[in-house]
C-alpha cells in the first residue's frame, strides 16, 4: 500500500485538506498546533491504496516540542511514496523555509500554496510555474477550505506516485543540522525572484475588528459577553428541538416498546424499559442542544477567535505560571478533555505542560453540558437557564486559575510565548456539518458503550435483592448511598444524586441515564419528579460537584499517557476530588446559612 504524508507548519489547513479527501474525523480548527496526533485514512488514488497520514504542524525540522519531534521520528523510520506539503500563501516568506528543509530529505514532494483566496485578498501574487521549476517539483495554488483546486492536485499526486515505483527510504534527518544559513539564503532569494508582496498587506477588515475585540480593556468583556449570547441562543433554539424529540421517544415507548414487551417476564420489560431504554432516551433528548452547541463553537473555533481570546488571557495566564497556548487547550477541553490534554504536546516546557494538564479536566466539558442542561431545565426557568449555565462555565475558569496559582510553584516555567494570530474565517457549511455529524457519532459510539452498560448496572443495583423495593434503601444502590451519605449529605446531595455521581466516573453521559432508571421515570416526568425531591440549591450543589470532581476514565487513561506519570494521575484525581467537595461544601452551607 503507498504512503502519503500531509506536512505543513501549525494553521495551514493540513487537517481540512485531509478531511476533504478522505471524508475522516480529523479535528478542524483555527489556532496553532491542533493536530497532535497521526490521523490516517485509507484512499483511492492513481489506482492505488494509499494511505493518507496526517501529520503534527511543525515550524522546521530542528524543534523539540513533542509533537515536532513525532513529525521528525515520522520522516525518520517510514519508507513515503509522497509528502504533500501545505503552506499558507499569504504567509509564504516565512513558510518557505520548511519546504527547502524537507527538500534535502530527497523524498517525492508537492508543494499546494492553500489559502489562495487570502492571499489574493492581500495582494501577494505568486508565479507557481517558475517557483515550480525553481525548486524542482510540482507547485499547486489551492483552497481546502472550499475545494479549489484540489482535482488538479490529486491528479499531480498520482502523477508522482506513478512514476515512483519504488518509496523513498526514511529520511536521515541528521543531515540537515549544518544547512541552516544556506537555508535562508535560498529562501529570500526564490521569494525576491518569484513572490510579490505589497509593502502594506490589504487585510483591513481583520485589522478593524481586532481593534475592537484586542481592545485593552474592552477585549475580554466582550469575550465573556460574546460566550453569554451564544448560551442564550443554544438555549432559546435547542429547548424546543429537545422537547419535540423528548416527546418522540416516549410515544415510541408507549406505542410501540411498551406492546412489545407486555407479554414478557416483569424483570426483562423492567430492564429494557425502565433500564435501556429510560437512560439512553433520557440523554438522546439532550442530542439536539448539544449538537446546537458544537455547531456554533465549530464557528467560534474556525473564526480565528480563539486565537484572540488566547492573546487576551496572556498576562493573566503568566501570572498563573501559564500562557495563551493553555488557554486555547482550556477552551479546547470544554468539547472534550481527551484532545485537550494531547494538544499540550505544543509545549516545549514540560513543567509548562504539567501545570496545563492539571487544570484542563476543571474543563466543562460536553459531556457534563449534558448533565447540566438536565438539571437546569429540571429545576430553573427559561430566563434563569443561560445565566445558570454561565455562571458555571464561569466557575470552570475560576477553579482552573485557582489550581494554576495553587501549583505553578511546583510547576515553573521560563518557555516565551508565542501565538500566530490567523486572519477571521468563516467556515464552510459543509465544514459546519461535519463537526455537528462528529459529535452526534461521538454520542452513539459512547452510548453503545459507556451508557448501555452503565444504565443496565444501575439498574440492577437499584433493583436487587429483588425482596425489597426498586431504589429503596434496601437495594445495593441504596446501600450504597448510605455508605456515602455521611461525605455527601453536608453537600445536599443525596442518596440517588450519589449513585448517578458515582456511575459518572465512567462516564459523565451516564448520570442523566443512571438517574432515569433510579426514578423510572424519562423526559419531562422525570424532570418533574427530580423538581419534588430537591431544590435549587441542591441542584446547584449537585452541579458543582459534578462540574469539578474526578474526570472520566478517558481523560484518567489520557493524562497518565500524556504525563508518563502515575503520580501525577493521582494528584489529579484526589485534587479535583477534594475540590470539588470544598465548593459544593461552601455554597450548600452558606445558602443555607443565608435562609434559601
Amino acid at each position: 500500500m503507498k504512503r502519503i504524508a500531509l506536512l505543513g507548519m501549525p494553521n495551514t489547513g493540513k487537517s481540512t485538506l485531509f478531511n476533504r479527501i478522505s471524508g475522516a474525523s480529523a479535528r478542524v480548527g483555527n489556532w496553532p498546533g491542533i493536530t497532535v496526533d497521526l490521523m490516517s485514512a485509507k484512499i483511492l488514488i492513481g489506482g492505488h491504496i494509499a494511505a493518507l497520514i496526517d501529520l503534527p504542524g511543525i515550524y522546521d525540522l530542528h524543534g523539540f516540542s513533542e509533537d515536532e519531534q513525532v513529525v521528525r521520528h515520522f520522516l525518520a523510520n517510514n519508507a513515503l511514496d509522497l509528502v504533500i506539503v501545505l503552506l499558507n500563501s499569504a504567509q509564504i516568506d516565512r513558510q518557505l523555509s520548511l519546504v527547502l528543509q524537507l527538500k534535502k530529505l530527497n523524498i517525492p514532494m508537492l508543494l499546494a500554496l492553500n489559502m489562495a483566496d487570502e492571499a489574493k485578498q492581500s495582494g501577494i501574487t505568486i508565479d507557481a510555474d517558475n517557483l515550480a521549476q525553481a525548486l524542482q517539483m510540482p507547485v499547486l495554488q489551492m483552497s481546502a477550505k472550499y475545494g479549489d483546486g484540489l482535482p488538479k492536485a490529486l491528479q499531480v499526486a498520482a502523477s508522482i506516485i506513478q512514476q515512483n515505483i519504488a518509496a523513498s527510504q526514511p529520511a536521515v534527518i541528521s543531515q540537515l543540522l549544518q544547512a541552516d544559513h544556506q537555508i535562508e539564503q535560498e529562501m529570500a532569494r526564490l521569494i525576491d525572484q518569484h513572490v510579490q508582496i505589497p509593502t502594506t498587506l490589504a487585510n483591513s477588515t481583520t485589522d478593524k475588528i481586532d481593534k475592537l475585540l484586542l481592545h485593552k480593556w474592552l477585549g475580554l468583556p466582550l469575550f465573556f459577553l460574546a460566550m453569554f449570547v451564544l448560551f442564550q441562543f443554544i438555549f432559546t433554539i435547542g429547548k424546543p428541538l429537545q422537547d419535540g424529540l423528548a416527546w418522540l421517544l416516549q410515544l415510541l415507548r408507549s406505542s410501540a416498546l411498551e406492546p412489545l414487551l407486555a407479554s414478557s417476564p416483569h424483570w426483562l420489560s423492567g430492564l429494557m424499559l425502565d433500564g435501556v431504554y429510560n437512560g439512553v432516551a433520557t440523554v438522546a433528548a439532550f442530542v439536539p442542544i448539544i449538537v446546537l452547541f458544537f455547531l456554533v463553537m465549530s464557528m467560534v473555533e474556525d473564526s480565528g477567535y480563539l486565537s484572540r481570546a488566547a492573546f487576551l488571557m496572556d498576562t493573566l495566564m503568566a501570572k498563573m505560571g501559564l500562557d495563551g497556548r493553555g488557554f486555547v487547550m482550556m477552551l479546547m477541553g470544554f468539547g472534550c478533555n481527551v484532545p485537550a490534554l494531547m494538544g499540550t504536546r505544543i509545549m516545549r516546557s514540560r513543567p509548562m505542560r504539567l501545570l496545563t494538564m492539571l487544570v484542563i479536566p476543571l474543563s466543562l466539558c460536553s459531556a457534563r453540558l449534558q448533565v447540566f442542561i438536565f438539571m437546569i431545565t429540571a429545576l430553573f426557568t427559561a430566563q434563569q437557564a443561560p445565566l445558570v449555565l454561565f455562571a458555571l462555565y464561569v466557575m470552570s475558569f475560576l477553579t482552573m486559575f485557582l489550581t494554576a496559582v495553587l501549583f505553578q510553584g511546583q510547576y515553573k516555567n521560563a518557555e516565551p510565548f508565542i501565538l500566530e494570530l490567523p486572519p477571521y474565517r468563516f467556515p464552510t457549511l459543509r465544514q459546519i456539518v461535519l463537526r455537528g455529524w462528529l459529535e452526534v457519532k461521538h454520542f452513539l459510539v459512547r452510548a453503545s458503550k459507556f451508557i448501555v452498560i452503565g444504565v443496565i448496572m444501575v439498574w440492577a443495583l437499584t433493583n436487587f435483592p429483588s425482596n425489597v423495593a426498586p431504589a429503596s434503601i434496601g437495594t445495593f444502590a441504596g446501600q450504597i448511598g448510605a455508605l456515602f451519605a455521611p461525605i455527601l449529605d453536608p453537600l445536599g446531595i443525596n442518596n440517588q444524586l450519589a449513585i448517578a455521581l458515582i456511575f459518572g466516573f465512567v462516564a459523565k453521559e451516564i448520570v442523566i441515564g443512571a438517574l432515569a432508571v433510579i426514578y423510572g421515570l424519562q423526559g419531562d416526568a422525570l424532570m418533574a419528579q427530580m423538581a419534588t425531591q430537591i431544590d435549587w440549591v441542591q441542584a446547584m450543589s449537585f452541579m458543582l460537584f459534578a462540574l469539578i470532581y474526578t474526570p472520566c476514565l478517558s481523560t484518567i487513561a489520557t493524562l497518565k499517557s500524556e504525563s508518563k506519570s502515575s503520580a501525577f494521575m493521582w494528584l489529579s484525581i484526589a485534587w479535583s476530588l477534594g475540590l470539588a467537595w470544598l465548593v459544593s461544601f461552601v455554597f450548600y452551607q452558606g445558602a443555607r446559612w443565608l435562609g434559601f
